[in-house]
């Protein structure tokens, strides 16, 4: 853990699943809420962190995600942060199931949207 050397002043830091409970344990959490997946729900939680019952959450630069098939929201959410929302729609949609992109894409963005806009928004160069 010493080894990791995450700063949310200048960098996005996403994670899914067990990544949140690293996330917690570096104390990038602190009384922030955050989203898991079921499995590592407990362990979190016991680290005093709220989980939450949403696929998606981010709170400034940090944002976490439950459940697997939660990794396109964090994708989306990098994206859109560093070059925007269009090119966030794009790249959802070009990973789309066929017969699903329209609702794929609306529903992914209805997820991340809420923490996209009043976030202080690196540049590409600063996130990396």
């Amino acid at each position: 853990m010493s080894a990791l050397h995450l700063d949310p002043e200048r960098q996005l830091v996403a994670a899914q699943c067990s990544g949140t409970l690293i996330l917690a344990r570096l104390g990038l959490l602190d009384k922030v809420p955050a989203c898991t997946d079921l499995t590592t729900k407990p362990w979190v939680q016991e680290a005093g962190i709220e989980v939450l019952n949403q696929p998606f959450f981010a709170a400034g630069n940090v944002a976490t995600a439950g459940g697997c098939l939660s990794a396109p929201y964090l994708a989306a959410w990098v994206i859109a942060r560093l070059e925007g929302e269009d090119a966030a729609r794009a790249a959802l949609h070009y990973v789309a199931p066929v017969g699903e992109k329209d609702a794929y894409v609306d529903r992914a963005m209805k997820n991340i949207a809420p923490y996209l806009h009043g976030a202080e928004q690196p540049t590409a160069h600063e996130a990396r």
